[in-house]
C-alpha cells in the first residue's frame, strides 16, 4: 500500500477538508457537525467534534472550532476594523463564561514576525486586575484581566505551559485565553483567518516548534485558544500545488517534512501580523468588558 503524505495544518476546517478529499465528499463524516454563517459581514465556519469518531477522523480533541474568514478585512471597506473586532468578540463571547477573572497569554516570539501575533495581541488588551484591586469602587464595572507574554523556551529557559501554570496558580483565573500563531495548508488562509477553540493550544505549532499543551487538563481551568495561521509548511504547499496542476501521484518520501523544514509566509507579514494582533486584542476587550470600540481606543491611548 502506498504511504500517503500527511499534509500539515492546525486548522480544524482544513483537517475536515483533507478528510473529505481522502474519503470523498459524498461520505458522511461521523462524529463531526459543521455549520456556516456570517458575523458582521465576515464568514464563520463552525466545526464541532462530538466524539471519538470525530477525534480520530480529524486528529483533534473533541470541542468547538470556529474559523473566522477575514479576507475582506484587507479591502479596507467602511467600518472594516470595527466589524472585525465585533466578529472576533462575538466568537469569544459564545465560548467564555459570563463572569470571573481572565488571564490572557500572548504566546510566541516577539522577535520572529510570523510568531509574534500573541505578544502583539497582548499589547492591545486592557489590563484591569491591579486597578480593580487598588480602586474597587472606581473600576467595579470592569472584569479582572491580567496579561502574560510568555516568551519562548530558547530565550527564557521556561516552557510556556510552565509559565502560564505558575501564574495561574498564583492569581486563580476563571479562564485563560491563549493567543498564538498557527500553520495552514493554504497560502490564501495566511493572515486571512482566525481560529477559536475551547480545547486549548500547543504553543509554537505554527512555526513547527511544538511544546507542552495548554488546556484544561494541564492548567486546571478552561482554556480558549485564538490562533492565526501565519505560515505554510513548504512540503504541504508543494503537494497541494502539484495536485492542483493535475499531478496527484506524488512520492511522499520526496515531500516529507524534516527537522528544520522550510516554512512559507506572506511578503508583508509584518504589517498583517500587527493589524491582526490589534484586532484580536480589541476583540478580547470587546468580549470581556462592557465597552464600545471608541472607549477601548481612549483607554488604550
Amino acid at each position: 500500500m502506498r504511504r500517503l503524505f500527511a499534509k500539515r495544518t492546525d486548522l480544524a476546517l482544513e483537517a475536515r477538508e483533507l478528510w473529505q478529499e481522502s474519503a470523498g465528499t459524498a461520505t458522511k463524516l461521523a462524529g463531526v457537525k459543521a455549520a456556516e454563517k456570517k458575523v458582521q459581514g465576515y464568514p464563520v465556519t463552525r466545526i464541532d467534534i462530538l466524539d471519538r469518531r470525530g477525534e480520530a477522523a480529524l486528529g483533534k480533541p473533541a470541542g468547538s472550532y470556529r474559523t473566522l474568514d477575514l479576507s475582506a478585512f484587507w479591502q479596507r471597506s467602511e467600518g472594516f476594523f470595527d466589524r472585525a473586532v465585533r466578529a472576533v468578540g462575538q466568537q469569544l463571547r459564545e465560548l467564555i463564561p459570563e463572569s470571573g477573572s481572565v488571564l490572557v497569554a500572548g504566546l510566541g516570539n516577539a522577535a520572529m514576525t510570523p510568531d509574534a501575533v500573541g505578544p502583539l495581541a497582548a499589547d492591545s488588551v486592557l489590563i484591569t486586575r491591579h486597578l480593580i484591586a487598588a480602586m474597587p469602587r472606581q473600576f467595579s464595572g470592569f472584569r479582572p484581566v491580567a496579561v502574560l507574554r510568555t516568551g519562548v523556551l530558547g530565550a527564557t529557559g521556561v516552557e510556556s505551559a510552565e509559565a502560564v501554570r505558575g501564574l495561574a496558580a498564583q492569581i486563580h483565573p476563571a479562564l485563560i485565553i491563549a493567543v498564538d500563531a498557527l500553520a495552514s495548508r493554504r497560502m490564501g488562509r495566511l493572515c486571512n483567518t482566525i481560529q477559536f477553540s475551547d480545547t486549548g493550544i500547543i504553543p509554537g505549532s505554527g512555526v513547527g516548534n511544538h511544546r507542552a499543551a495548554l488546556n484544561q487538563e494541564t492548567l486546571g481551568v478552561p482554556v480558549i485558544a485564538v490562533g492565526v495561521p501565519t505560515v505554510v509548511d513548504a512540503a504541504t504547499l508543494a503537494a497541494d500545488l502539484l495536485e492542483e496542476s493535475g499531478l496527484p501521484d506524488i512520492r511522499p518520501e520526496r515531500l516529507q517534512s524534516s527537522p528544520g523544514s522550510l516554512m512559507v509566509t506572506p511578503r508583508d507579514i509584518d504589517q498583517q501580523v500587527r493589524d491582526l494582533g490589534k484586532v484580536i486584542g480589541y476583540g478580547i476587550n470587546w468580549a470581556l468588558q462592557d465597552l464600545e470600540i471608541e472607549e477601548i481606543n481612549a483607554l488604550l491611548s
